[in-house]
């Protein structure tokens, strides 16, 4: 009987034995699962953001612009120095064209080229030729007045560069173009250019005097 006895606790042991590490196992499965996502978000989070790097800004590419017209750059430089002349107090007209000088308060009227003699810029000549312009003058209380104004003083021949109009002098200093071999007075008519010059006084010679007539 003792025997029986023995042998039965033996088992009981045994038994117990062997069911105490199952337990053990079956507590420690949480424990490592909690581990296991530590170890997980830990991972993660020490992932390092990625980084954006700036992008390279590159420079504006220049404009090769055209190269300037040389007829549009001597036009401009024409147009300059008729600005300059024209301070001077030089007034320039087209062949037909009309202007009101308000500076002088009269009505100026290039009406045509009468003459143009002058020696060709491309011919050698004895005598350099006279151009006489038919300008138009009318104060504002004048009747208009039609001068014959010349390149050249000459009495004898009736060629006078300045003449008289309402207490003014008028002068010719300019006519463009000048004629060529090629293109002569009948080729260029219509197409001249005068300048004006207008100064305040009295030339103090008769024959070169031609006031407007007072209207009343």
């Amino acid at each position: 009987m003792v025997h029986r006895l023995l042998i039965l606790s033996l088992g009981f042991l045994t038994l117990a034995t062997c069911q105490n590490p199952k337990n053990s196992e079956k507590q420690e499965i949480p424990d490592t699962a909690e581990k296991t996502e530590v170890v997980t978000n830990t991972t993660v989070s020490s992932t390092k953001p990625e980084v954006s790097k700036p992008k390279k800004t590159t420079e504006p590419e220049m404009s090769t612009g055209l190269p300037p017209d040389k007829e549009a750059v001597e036009t401009a430089k024409k147009e300059q120095q008729a600005a300059v002349t024209n301070k001077s107090g030089v007034i320039y007209l087209k062949e037909g064209e009309n202007k009101f000088v308000k500076e002088y308060e009269m009505n100026v009227t290039f009406k045509q080229l009468s003459e143009d003699s002058r020696c060709p810029k491309d011919v050698n000549c004895i005598w350099a030729g006279v151009a006489t312009a038919d300008v138009e003058f009318m104060g504002l209380s004048t009747r208009p007045v039609t001068l014959k104004l010349s390149t050249m003083n000459d009495a004898k021949k009736g060629y006078s560069k300045t003449q008289e109009f309402n207490g003014y002098s008028v002068s010719l200093v300019e006519v463009s173009p000048e004629t060529t071999s090629a293109k002569g007075f009948k080729a260029l008519k219509g197409s001249y250019r005068i300048g004006l010059k207008i100064t305040k006084g009295s030339l103090g010679d008769p024959t070169t005097q031609r006031g407007g007539t007072t209207t009343k």
